[in-house]
């Protein structure tokens, strides 16, 4: 192979090329008959929207890294890809697409139209990842809404019923009204929002015995049951509230029992604004005495407070909002009206009718919906829970022996954990989702579950195999579905195949990559949920990336303006630049995405390939590949000084690459790799090695080893960068005549004959001193292939040791230096200033010598400057036309001459100690 075969130019547009021969070789197929350690990857299954963004660039691209090493270490790697379909958005962005309601159609037809725009979004985004290099076995693929997805889902419901860890209650729920369904308290997100703090008078209520004694308990008066209005303009309770829409729903009044400005109303009962009806006042130590006024409303339900006030002092409860975000009947004269409408108007009402007493601004951290952002509501359904309660203690001791990369996000989980105090709500009031495998006897309202072997089922059209045990033989079936989170956390279990035979061979997951932002979504509910289905935890490493910013320094936005899509960068520069820019981050921390760092990274593989051009005519001559036919011992026995040197180098890059891989310290592997490359070996090893390719004097051994060194480590070096940059690794790689992958090759094996430290720190002494001269030369504007008449170093007492370094790589120093003459001597060179040209000043001399400057003038240029400068030194001053000039009335040019009498030019290494002394 010439240098003419190879472009002048590296063409990144051939990634297409290598990515379709990956996938014709199955090279990423996982084998899994435990001939190689087996490396099981929990791939995240994203939600199919149709579009890669760079957070995903980011967390793939640490998968594929570790995906790619783990193989180059002889691992059998399985790296498969799900998809997570479910949910509300494809549900929405199906009734725009068709312009319909979910209702408008039957239950089959809209799934259908979600399962047809999910199936095309997939697609599309398959397109993406392969165009990004992502190493994936796809024929290990997961959808969840297959069939053979929604089977593993239901049955996995099954099992956690049979344990009593799923049930169905009526609990309070946090509901979304646009949505019109329940969510998690994980997917609740919080945003600061601004209102008021309204101050509103709860006069005193007289009720009457013969009216209490129907009261049970802490139950409140219901307006029918007494309906006189207390006086407004009486004092009775101030109640501080954001909330007064929701006074209809008030239950009780609660103040904390060591608060004097109560003590004497404990018990008592006062009349809530507007609704009318007569809340008792009770004691709680939860009451925080310094927010507001002291007193605060128990309505249902305002937040968590409330229900856990309600259930622990046997409130009541009153529903005053729908499932759409009305109020309802209960709401009174505000029935029918949506919530911000109903404020608005209570404030109003509050206001005329003289119980509203002075507003605040305050700040408020509003709960809202993950998807659409509405504030949620608290909600009284019937729903399905995961008793995610009884768990709590053991899937914080699966997190604890899970190794958590960065070590600290792990409190995030346990934080999370910590803080459950309600069980995890899994039903949806939805369509597009794993329907819950449950019927409802008709007769007598007994869950009825489905036999395993009929798994999946969609109970609205499925029935069940037998009769009730009351006898009916008719079902309505359960038409809610479950929360999407319920088919990704399963998701190790599902790439090891359970239930299948030989699932237990690849569970648990060696590693589970994710994103911060789902710890107490997917990492928590993936781990009590295997726990509850297998006793074990679900992986045995977690491995946390950041998000992406913009070049602005804010998450990326389309309404910011700020957004730049993998495939832009891709159709510039190629996914290799991208993937670079990805590796020169650490886990745990957000990354801002920066063109510079692109173009830097196209930059580093526009450097390599031009090295590799360059020494390719000659690692593929015809004596290269004759010598590598022989013997290589005798080749690796004479090497010189410099060839040690770099092989010394590369291995001490492969450690550090090694464990930073094993780290998932990308950084460190990619600035290591590009430091060797761009520095060690292109600007000093091939610089010091042309003299051998091009010097006919050389000896062919000596030639041969440097041919064999240049070959060695840029084959070396490119199964070392193949994880990060695998197109251009494999596109360098087959100019070597190599029949299979690089992908398929192992991580380069150290010679433990080339791995001495000594003698890297040795070439690093001999690099510096040749960088020296080369500044030097720069600076003075000297070609570095011009050569030097001597190089003489002079050392010191305390840096007599590199004179046994210097002699040994002399050869190497002169040759590449172009150094006719190369000394080492003690002590401190002979040198002193020689004038070598002499010229008036006339700016002194005329104001001085006025008449006789001519005369002065003419001495100076007629005198030989030896002489003018001699009578200075001996002197300071020269008797001239009745005055005396000295050096002040000169411009003297002076060179530093050496021994010889020759011109030298002196370098300090204030790095290595030593004075060098150059003549030209």
């Amino acid at each position: 192979m010439t240098n003419k075969e190879i472009p002048k130019d590296y063409d990144h547009k051939n990634e297409e090329k290598w990515q379709e021969k990956w996938e014709e070789d199955e090279i990423y197929k996982f084998i899994g008959d435990g001939t190689k350690p087996r490396y099981i990857i929990d791939t995240p299954p994203p939600y199919p929207t149709g579009l890669l963004h760079m957070g995903h660039i980011l967390n793939w691209a640490y998968m594929d890294f570790n995906a790619r090493y783990r193989r180059e270490k002889g691992m059998d790697v399985l790296f498969p890809q799900g998809w997570d379909c479910h949910g509300l958005p494809t549900e929405v962005k199906v009734e725009e697409t068709h312009n319909i309601k979910k209702n408008d159609v039957t239950r089959a037809e809209f799934r259908d139209m979600c399962t047809d725009l999910t199936s095309h979004n997939i697609e599309v985004m398959r397109g993406q990842m392969r165009a990004v290099g992502f190493s994936q076995d796809w024929s290990r693929e997961y959808i969840t809404m297959t069939p053979e997805y929604r089977r593993r889902t239901q049955l996995s419901f099954l099992k956690m019923y049979n344990q009593g860890l799923i049930y169905q209650g009526i609990h309070p729920v946090n509901w979304c009204p646009r949505c019109e369904t329940a969510i998690a308290f994980a997917e609740v997100e919080y945003s600061n929002n601004n209102t008021f703090l309204n101050y509103v008078n709860f006069p005193p209520a007289d009720v009457p015995e013969e009216v209490l004694v129907n009261v049970d308990g802490n139950s409140y008066v219901r307006y029918d049951d007494y309906s006189d209005k207390a006086d407004a303009s009486v004092p009775g309770v101030l109640i501080a509230t954001t909330r007064p829409e929701l006074m209809s729903a008030c239950v009780a009044v609660v103040v904390h029992p060591d608060d004097e400005r109560y003590n004497s109303l404990l018990g008592k009962y006062v009349e809530v604004p507007l609704s009318g009806q007569k809340v008792k006042i009770i004691a709680d130590e939860e009451v925080d005495m310094e927010y507001g006024t002291g007193a605060v409303m128990i309505c249902t339900f305002g937040d968590k407070t409330d229900v856990a006030w309600v259930n622990k002092h046997d409130l009541d409860v009153i529903e005053a909002i729908s499932e759409e975000g009305i109020l309802t009947e209960a709401a009174g004269r505000y029935e029918g009206m949506e919530l911000q409408d109903a404020k608005k108007q209570t404030i109003e009402d509050l206001k005329s009718e003289g119980y509203l007493t002075k507003q605040e601004e305050v700040d408020q951290n509003l709960g809202q919906c993950w998807r659409c952002k509405t504030p949620i509501e608290i909600l009284v359904k019937k729903q399905w829970f995961v008793a995610v309660t009884k768990m709590i203690d053991e899937s914080k001791k699966a997190s604890n022996e899970m190794h958590w990369v960065p070590e600290h996000m792990e409190s995030r989980l346990l934080n999370w954990a910590d803080s459950m105090e309600w069980d995890w709500c899994i039903s949806r009031q939805r369509l597009f989702a794993t329907p819950i495998p449950v019927w409802y006897c008709k007769d007598c309202g007994k869950v009825i579950l489905p036999k395993e072997e009929q798994l999946p089922i969609d109970p609205t059209v499925d029935k069940p195999l037998e009769p009730c045990e009351c006898g009916c033989s008719e079902f309505i079936g359960e038409e809610d579905v479950l929360d999407t989170w319920m088919d990704s956390s399963i998701s190790p279990l599902s790439v090891a195949d359970w239930p299948n035979p030989g699932w237990e061979n690849i569970f648990p997951s060696n590693i589970r990559p994710q994103g911060h932002d789902i710890i107490r979504t997917w990492a928590f509910y993936t781990t009590l949920r295997c726990l509850a289905l297998t006793g074990l935890k679900p992986f045995d490493e977690i491995v946390i990336n950041g998000m992406v910013f913009g070049e602005d320094g804010y998450k990326m936005s389309k309404s910011r303006g700020n957004v730049t899509g993998p495939e832009e960068v891709i159709a510039e520069y190629g996914a290799d630049s991208l993937r670079l820019w990805a590796a020169n981050s650490v886990p745990g921390s957000d990354v801002a995405f920066d063109w510079k760092n692109i173009k830097h990274g196209y930059k580093f593989i526009r450097k390599f390939w031009n090295a590799f051009r360059f020494i390719s005519m000659h690692i593929f001559d015809d004596e290269s590949e004759e010598a590598l036919k022989g013997d290589i011992d005798a080749i690796k026995a004479n090497l010189n000084p410099m060839d040690t040197w770099i092989f010394a180098k590369l291995n001490k890059v492969n450690k550090i690459v090694d464990q930073a891989f094993f780290d998932y310290n990308y950084a460190t592997v990619i600035n290591t790799i590009e430091q060797f490359i761009w520095h060690d070996f292109c600007d000093e090893y091939i610089e010091a090695v042309k003299y051998r390719l091009y010097n006919d004097d050389i000896e062919d051994t000596s030639r041969i080893a440097a041919k064999y060194t240049l070959r060695t480590v840029i084959e070396d070096s490119l199964k070392l960068l193949a994880p990060i940059a695998p197109f251009f690794a494999e596109e360098v790689y087959q100019y070597f005549a190599n029949e299979d992958s690089i992908h398929n090759a192992l991580w380069p094996e150290i010679d433990p004959n080339l791995d001495s430290t000594k003698v890297e720190e040795d070439g690093d002494l001999v690099i510096e001193l040749i960088g020296e001269v080369r500044r030097f030369k720069s600076a003075s504007k000297i070609p570095l292939n011009v050569p030097v008449a001597n190089v003489n170093v002079y050392l010191n007492e305390k840096t007599q040791d590199l004179k046994d370094v210097f002699e040994f790589y002399a050869d190497d120093i002169k040759s590449t230096l172009k150094i006719q003459d190369f000394q080492i001597d003690s002590g401190k060179p002979e040198v002193y200033e020689k004038v070598i040209e002499i010229e008036p000043d006339m700016s002194k001399i005329g104001p001085s010598f006025k008449k006789n400057a001519g005369q002065v003038i003419e001495f100076i240029k007629s005198t030989n400057c030896d002489d003018i400068a001699r009578q200075l030194e001996e002197k300071g001053e020269i008797a001239i036309a009745d005055g005396v000039i000295t050096e002040d009335f000169l411009n003297m040019k002076k060179e530093i001459v050496g021994a010889s009498g020759k011109k030298v030019d002196i370098l300090q290494s204030e790095k290595l100690g030593i004075i060098v002394e150059v003549i030209r």
